[in-house]
C-alpha cells in the first residue's frame, strides 16, 4: 500500500484550478462522472474551511445511505443469516474504522480542503499503521484510533453520488461498491472475535458483571461500559451498534492494562481519581485543541439536604466525535464536576489524545 502525505491536503484556500483537478481525480477513483460538479466539491470540503459549504449535510445523508445500501446487499447475499448477525455484519462494514481504511486505500484525504493542520498528524499516524497491516480486512478497532474525518469523506462522496443520481440507491451501490471493497464477510467476523462477546467472556471468567448503557446526544448515540458498577469507557456514533463496539473496544484496551488473562487477577482502572483544578485544566486543554468547551451535567441529586450525593458527567465534542465521562459520587456539585474532569483528563491521556 502506498503511503500518501497528508500535509499535501489543502491547509489554505485552494485555487479553482486545484479544486477542479481534485474533482477529476476523485471521479476517476470512484468511476463516476458527476453531472453537478458542485456536489463533489462540497463533499471534499471540511467544516474548518469557512470559504465554502462543507460536507456536513452530505455526510449526514451518506451515513444513512451507506447503511441502507449495505443492509440491502447483506440481506440478499446471506439469506440464511439471522437479524443479529446481519446487524453485526452491517456495523462492521460501515464503521468509522472500516470507512477510514477505505479512505486510506484510495488516498482520499489528499483531496480534502481544510484549515485544520491537526488533521494532517492524525491521518498520517493512522495511515502509517494501516500500511503495515496485512491485506485481511480488520473488522474492529486497530492499535490507532481511526480519524473520523476519513470516514466522513467516504460518506460524503457516497451521498454526493446518491444525490447526483436523483436518489437512486441501486445505482449508487453498483457504482460505489468497489470503493468499499473488501466487504466484510461472515468468515471475517468468525476469524476476528466480536469485541462485545470478548468483553463478556473475559469478565465472566473473572467473575465480573458487565453493563452497557445507552443514551442520545443530539444526533449521536452514546454507549458506556460499566464493570461491576464502575464506569470504564464510552463511545459515540450516529448508530447505536457502532457506538457500542467503539466503547467496548476502548474498554478492552483499558482493561488489558490491568488484568492478566492467564490468572485470576483483575482490576478495573477506575475508582476515585483526583486532579487538583481539573475543571480549569480540562477547559484549557479544550481551548488548546480548539474543541468546544466541556459540558457538565449532574446525573444524580439524592438524599436529604445534609447527605446529598451528586454524580456529574462531562462531555467534549472533538473532531472524532463526542467523548463522555462519568465522575465519582460526591457530596458537593463542585467536587462531582471536578471528579468527572479528572477522569476525562486521564482517559484522554490513556487514549493518546494528549
Amino acid at each position: 500500500m502506498n503511503i500518501f502525505t497528508p500535509t499535501t491536503a489543502h491547509a489554505s484556500p485552494p485555487s479553482s484550478k486545484e479544486m477542479n483537478q481534485a474533482v477529476v481525480d476523485v471521479e476517476m477513483i470512484v468511476g463516476y462522472a458527476f453531472k453537478t460538479k458542485r456536489l463533489l466539491e462540497e463533499a471534499l470540503t471540511h467544516p474548518s474551511h469557512s470559504d465554502a459549504v462543507s460536507y456536513q449535510r452530505l455526510e449526514f445523508v451518506g451515513d444513512a445511505v451507506l447503511s441502507l445500501a449495505v443492509s440491502n446487499h447483506l440481506f440478499l447475499a446471506y439469506p440464511r443469516i439471522d437479524q443479529g448477525n446481519l446487524s453485526m455484519l452491517r456495523s462492521a462494514n460501515v464503521s468509522t474504522e472500516k470507512l477510514a481504511r477505505v479512505a486510506v486505500r484510495h488516498e482520499l484525504f489528499r483531496f480534502l480542503r481544510h484549515s485544520a493542520p491537526v488533521l494532517n498528524h492524525k491521518v498520517r499516524e493512522f495511515t502509517e499503521v494501516v500500511s503495515k497491516e496485512e491485506d485481511t480486512p480488520l473488522v474492529y478497532r486497530g492499535s490507532v484510533k481511526a480519524p473520523k474525518v476519513l470516514a466522513d469523506i467516504v460518506e460524503s462522496i457516497a451521498a454526493a453520488i446518491y444525490v447526483d443520481l436523483n436518489f437512486d440507491l441501486e445505482k449508487l451501490w453498483m457504482i460505489f461498491r468497489h470503493v468499499l471493497e473488501p466487504i466484510v464477510t461472515p468468515e471475517d467476523l468468525q476469524q476476528q472475535p466480536q469485541p462485545v462477546t470478548k468483553l463478556f467472556e473475559v469478565c465472566q471468567k473473572h467473575g465480573k458483571h458487565v453493563d452497557i448503557k445507552y443514551w442520545r446526544n443530539e444526533m449521536k448515540s452514546i454507549a458506556s461500559v460499566h464493570v461491576d458498577g464502575k464506569f470504564v469507557a464510552s463511545g459515540s456514533s450516529e448508530q447505536k451498534e457502532v457506538a457500542k463496539v467503539n466503547a467496548v473496544a476502548i474498554a478492552l484496551r483499558k482493561l488489558s492494562k490491568s488484568m492478566r488473562l492467564d490468572d485470576t487477577s483483575f482490576e478495573v482502572i477506575t475508582g476515585s481519581f483526583h486532579i487538583e483544578g481539573a475543571k480549569d485544566k480540562l477547559h484549557q486543554l479544550c481551548g488548546k485543541k480548539k474543541w468546544h468547551k466541556p459540558v457538565y451535567n449532574i446525573k444524580q441529586d439524592e438524599g436529604s439536604s445534609h447527605v446529598k450525593k451528586f454524580v456529574s458527567t462531562v462531555q467534549i465534542a472533538t473532531i472524532d466525535g463526542v467523548l463522555c465521562m462519568t465522575g465519582d459520587e460526591m457530596s458537593r456539585v463542585k467536587d462531582a464536576e471536578n471528579s468527572a474532569a479528572s477522569l476525562m483528563i486521564r482517559a484522554l491521556q490513556e487514549s493518546d489524545y494528549i
